[in-house]
């Protein structure tokens, strides 16, 4: 694992469109909604861990945590060490998880040309989650550590609190939708996510209607969006 981990970990940030997270509405649809009441999904704040070292994320193993991004993050079989090219899966959509500790090992280093033009490996560590699952061991990254610099991603990646009570506003309809993994018309971008993982924008397609891809899981599906619900869901090959 190197600095890959890093990038692909910003870039969820910028890659899942989660509902909320993309530019305003132009003007007049502003307008338009002036005197609409606002999304309760914008009252949400979910805690934040904002662990700054091994120490203080170790706090992950004191409660459940859940899954932001389904089916964004691979994890790896742990027996004192994580078996690294051995992916075992994908953490999928608010998947519970119950983290037994925070360990730091050594990666493989980035590489990097000098000036001199001489290529050299620069040393780091994955910080990463031991986690149990049907009384088996996994891992998965939720940070870099390099000398004295250490970088943790685990608020971008979890939710502390379970997303059912932090989105109780939905209605049952939504969140049985969400439990089975099902998209129906009317959902929003967020509700989509949370039942079949992170989206991802074609930049090739136009910016209106909104058009995701969504790997779920190994069954890939196109969803349209029409003033931020869908309005049509297609399998994908």
């Amino acid at each position: 694992m190197s600095l890959a981990i890093a990038l692909v970990l910003a870039a969820v940030r910028v890659g899942i469109i989660y509902y909320g997270r993309h530019a305003a509405a132009e003007p007049s649809k502003q307008q338009k909604s002036a005197n609409a009441p606002l999304n309760a999904d914008y009252y949400v704040t979910p805690k934040k861990l904002h662990a700054y070292d091994v120490l203080s994320a170790k706090e992950l193993t004191k409660q459940p945590v859940w899954v932001r991004d389904g089916f964004h993050y691979a994890y790896f079989a742990y027996d004192g060490h994580t078996e690294r090219g051995n992916e075992a899966g994908k953490l999928g959509p608010i998947e519970k998880l119950n983290i037994v500790d925070v360990v730091v090992e050594r990666a493989p280093g980035e590489s990097m040309t000098t000036p001199s033009g001489t290529k050299v490996k620069v040393a780091q560590d994955s910080i990463n989650a031991v986690f149990e699952k049907e009384g088996k061991r996994y891992s998965f990254p939720i940070g870099l550590k390099r000398g004295s610099d250490i970088q943790i991603f685990a608020d971008d990646m979890l939710f502390l609190e379970d997303p059912h009570d932090l989105y109780k506003h939905w209605s049952p309809d939504v969140w049985q939708s969400v439990e089975k993994h099902e998209v129906k018309p009317g959902m929003n971008e967020l509700q989509t996510s949370f039942a079949i993982g992170a989206g991802y924008l074609d930049p090739t397609e136009p910016k209106e209607p909104r058009i995701l891809k969504y790997p779920n899981g190994g069954h890939p599906m196109i969803v349209t969006y029409q003033d931020g619900k869908v309005a049509d869901v297609k399998p994908t090959s």
